[in-house]
């Protein structure tokens, strides 16, 4: 299973490319375009620009994404 780990000064997000299905759910709510598909998975681009409003972990169907806002821990 791999791990694509991101992380900036406040948040993390973690994607399970070995959950990933590719169903685009994650990148069509996020707000701030901070995810795309490349190669049928979710992926990072922009991280500087997630805000950690969690929407992409909340949608998706298959787990696949862990959002951790630092700030709050």
């Amino acid at each position: 299973m791999t791990l694509t780990v991101k992380e900036k000064k406040d948040v993390e997000i973690e994607i399970s490319e070995a959950w990933c299905k590719g169903c685009v759910i994650c990148v069509d709510y996020c707000p701030h375009d901070v995810l795309i598909m490349e190669r049928g998975k979710a992926k990072v681009a922009n991280l500087a620009a997630c805000t950690a409003c969690m929407l992409c972990e909340l949608h998706c169907p298959d787990f696949a994404i862990v959002v951790r806002d630092k700030s709050k821990e």
